[in-house]
């Protein structure tokens, strides 16, 4: 092939919570998180091809998390489990929302890293891109977003609650993924924007809009992957 287009990950960096970095940041990830970890792994295996093959072009996109509405209801699958109702993510629902302090995260919207995609394979661009829309969101907006107040936790408390729940195969999340989102750093999406010719439509507070929205209305589309729940809160077959 002429080029290898990778979807890397910003679990792909090694911790650096509350820094912005740059493609040049090491990409070691948190070894004890399985997501992360793996992604690493994949980034190690592209040094060696790199290497072997100079003549075929290799890039790596390092997204931010992705959200569009029809894929909530797959990530409230995946990431709360089935006990978790809809209705948390109703704006106004839940008069507080406990989050861990220092919590902050870069989003960006799948019609956005899907032109960032589009653009890897059509241009002459070869290495590593940061995907990522503004604004960095943090306690304040997620407020905002939910309707309610946030609760700051402390993230040993927190984490001891998820794993209880993990361990308890209450929620399919394993705490050490919520080690590895305290530890993201923050993107700099300079190169993507000058060298890409990348820059996003929708604001990452947007994206994380749809995912609530999608989340409280149980919103999908007919693919196993992303089907939307029915109305008594099961996967519609």
């Amino acid at each position: 092939v002429g080029a290898v287009v990778h979807a890397s990950s910003v679990g792909a960096y090694s911790p650096a919570p509350g820094r912005t970095v740059d493609e040049s940041w090491p990409t070691h990830s948190l070894p004890t998180a399985a997501y992360g970890r793996e992604k690493a792994y994949v980034e190690r295996i592209l040094d060696v091809f790199e290497r072997r093959h100079p003549e075929i072009r290799v890039v790596r996109l390092r997204p931010a998390f992705i959200f569009q509405r029809p894929a909530a209801t797959a990530q409230r699958r995946l990431f709360l489990g089935p006990l978790v109702p809809n209705l948390v993510a109703r704006r106004g629902w839940l008069p507080a929302v406990p989050l861990p302090a220092g919590l902050r995260f870069q989003a960006v919207h799948a019609d956005d890293a899907a032109a960032a995609f589009h653009l890897a394979l059509t241009t002459e661009a070869r290495g590593p891109f940061n995907i990522a829309a503004d604004p960095v969101i943090d306690h304040d907006v997620l407020a905002d977003l939910l309707g309610t107040r946030v609760v700051s936790v402390p993230p040993a408390l927190l984490r001891a609650g998820v794993a209880t729940a993990w361990h308890g195969h209450l929620v399919p999340t394993e705490p050490a993924l919520l080690d590895l989102v305290l530890g993201l750093p923050v993107l700099d999406t300079t190169r993507a924007r000058r060298e890409l010719g990348w820059s996003p439509d929708t604001s990452a507070t947007e994206a994380v809009r749809e995912l609530l929205d999608g989340m409280a209305a149980g919103a999908g589309r007919p693919t196993p992957p992303l089907a939307p729940d029915s109305a008594a809160g099961r996967v519609d077959e």
